[in-house]
């Protein structure tokens, strides 16, 4: 039988979902506070105590750990607030800072190389898993898709004619189109050329990565298959910024995009809505991020800065 608290959470879940927030990691843990609260049938308004106990009641040696649970419970708790008026809600900071956003790592050529020419590597030898796996990863680290956009793709949203990309399955709900640079369609030619000579034509709402296995491809095959060939060629987090993940590929894409925009002498502010666009981002300033989280994006605003810090003012005396 449902609970008080899991009943509520699942309509907050619901309400979230509704306006385009999707973070399985949030719903988690807002059901896993609720069946809390449950356990003990608690009813009527949360008392801060009880948040608090739920918090600080983890496993991990993360100490910002207690602070994000509590910070992701603050949203449900406001809502409880609303409806009965005596729910407390924490203040923002209560347990300490959140621990913030980590760096992604930033691949190099190499790293990028080694990534492929290791999926091309991956068993069955002769079989579809490989061509799927190099195209799947090549495609993210040219692009910036996420690695969900990726896999949600259908044969239909592939226009391989045009030199598009149809994103149904954009952060919060959204759709954009993507346009692809000619370097980055012979590799999804070539993949589905050896696809449809091993399983035929596909319909237009076929997904368009598949094994031999599988005819759509999860995030959690995705993911696994990553970390194996991770393993397989030895890199951990000693001597990067963290340890490399899939989503990283998409952190290279814009890191190098930025770079290049500066290199070249464009004026970055004004391609950053562009981008933005381009990458599905609800907010501009989640792209500014990488100007702080990338050690070589930081070199070369230093550099600009102390450059213009070094030229005369104009109309000053």
């Amino acid at each position: 039988m449902t609970g008080i608290a899991a009943a509520l959470a699942e309509d907050y879940v619901a309400l979230r979902h509704g306006l385009g927030y999707h973070s399985p990691t949030q719903d988690r843990s807002l059901r896993a506070f609720a069946r809390f609260l449950d356990r003990d049938s608690h009813e009527g308004p949360i008392p801060l105590e009880l948040s608090l106990e739920w918090a600080t009641s983890t496993d991990s040696a993360d100490p910002c750990n207690p602070a994000r649970r509590l910070t992701t419970v603050r949203g449900f708790l406001r809502q409880m607030s609303a409806l009965d008026g005596a729910t407390e809600v924490p203040a923002s900071g209560l347990l300490g800072p959140t621990g913030g956003r980590k760096p992604p790592h930033v691949y190099s050529d190499r790293e990028i190389s080694d990534l492929l020419h290791a999926a091309a590597s991956l068993s069955p030898a002769r079989g579809l898993r490989p061509h799927c796996y190099v195209t799947l990863f090549g495609l993210i680290a040219c692009t910036g898709l996420r690695i969900s956009e990726a896999l949600a793709l259908s044969s239909a949203d592939v226009d391989m004619v045009g030199g598009m990309l149809t994103i149904r399955a954009g952060k919060r709900g959204l759709q954009r189109l993507v346009p692809l640079h000619p370097s980055a369609l012979i590799p999804l030619q070539d993949y589905a050329t050896e696809r449809s000579h091993r399983y035929g034509t596909p319909s237009d709402a076929e997904a368009f990565f598949r094994t031999d296995r599988s005819d759509q491809v999860c995030y959690s095959a995705a993911n696994h298959t990553f970390i194996v060939l991770r393993r397989q060629l030895g890199w951990s987090a000693a001597g990067r910024t963290r340890i490399p993940r899939v989503h990283d590929l998409r952190h290279r894409m814009v890191g190098r995009r930025i770079q290049a925009w500066h290199a070249e002498g464009v004026d970055v502010d004004a391609k950053i809505a562009v981008l933005a666009t381009y990458l599905g981002h609800v907010e501009v300033r989640d792209v500014y991020w990488y100007l702080s989280a990338v050690p070589e994006l930081m070199g070369i605003v230093a550099d600009r800065f102390e450059a213009f810090a070094e030229s005369p003012l104009e109309g000053l005396s």
